[in-house]
């Protein structure tokens, strides 16, 4: 028994030797555990990370690129998916068209008719292209591609015009007022409930079609294949 006391002792001794410590650990920037694992980032590495660029502009790095070097660059490099005028081929993703289509059965979500900013465009390539081999261009080759694929959209119309950092931002894509902030933390706020509903919440369902009328359904004898988009 007064070995069992003994044990309980000294870890209590132990507990209390150890907070003073981890007290003194936690003052000023030092605050948190430390694991002694890795090391800080050099500005240098977080330069590197820090590549992500904003609507207003923010964040884009210096430099320029004509739509006539993009149009060589995106020959060479992007063609064989995105097609020579951004048609797509096969089924890699179309980059140009499809203009007046978002509210059709079919939208064509492209950069010319869906993308809402010149600076979403310029992020997205410089962070994901060319395909397997992302961010190995120069960030002139990446200005010159954005200028490239704008020209492809009908956004730029010169051949001869420069993309640079400091007129990116201010051009307008075509449905950027398609794009609207997210406010249903106001907008739908009176429909909140702290007390959510269990029974009898809502009135009976009305069915007023059925998938096999407007001829939706999926037809197995025609192996799987839906008889209202064939």
């Amino acid at each position: 028994m007064s070995k069992s006391l003994d044990v309980v002792l000294a870890a209590l001794l132990a507990c209390a030797i150890a907070v003073p410590a981890l007290a003194q650990q936690k003052t000023g920037a030092e605050a948190g555990p430390r694991y002694n694992i890795g090391r800080a980032p050099t500005t240098k590495e977080i330069r590197g990370w820090d590549i992500d660029v904003r609507p207003d502009g923010q964040g884009l790095p210096e430099g320029k690129g004509t739509v006539a070097q993009g149009e060589k660059l995106f020959m060479d490099n992007c063609s064989a998916c995105h097609g020579e005028f951004g048609e797509g081929n096969g089924r890699w993703p179309v980059l140009a068209g499809g203009k007046g289509s978002l509210t059709s059965d079919n939208p064509v979500k492209t950069v010319g008719s869906y993308w809402p900013y010149a600076s979403t465009v310029f992020d997205y390539v410089r962070h994901a292209m060319p395909y397997g081999n992302a961010e190995s261009f120069s960030v002139d080759e990446y200005y010159a591609l954005v200028a490239y694929v704008l020209y492809l959209n009908d956004v730029v119309t010169d051949q001869n015009f420069e993309l640079n950092n400091k007129n990116l931002a201010m051009i307008k894509m075509p449905n950027e007022q398609g794009f609207v902030m997210d406010n249903r933390a106001s907008s739908e706020k009176s429909f909140w409930q702290r007390d959510p509903c269990m029974k009898d919440c809502i009135a009976p369902v009305k069915i007023t079609a059925r998938a096999a009328a407007i001829d939706v359904t999926p037809d197995d004898s025609k192996g799987g294949k839906s008889r209202g988009v064939e």
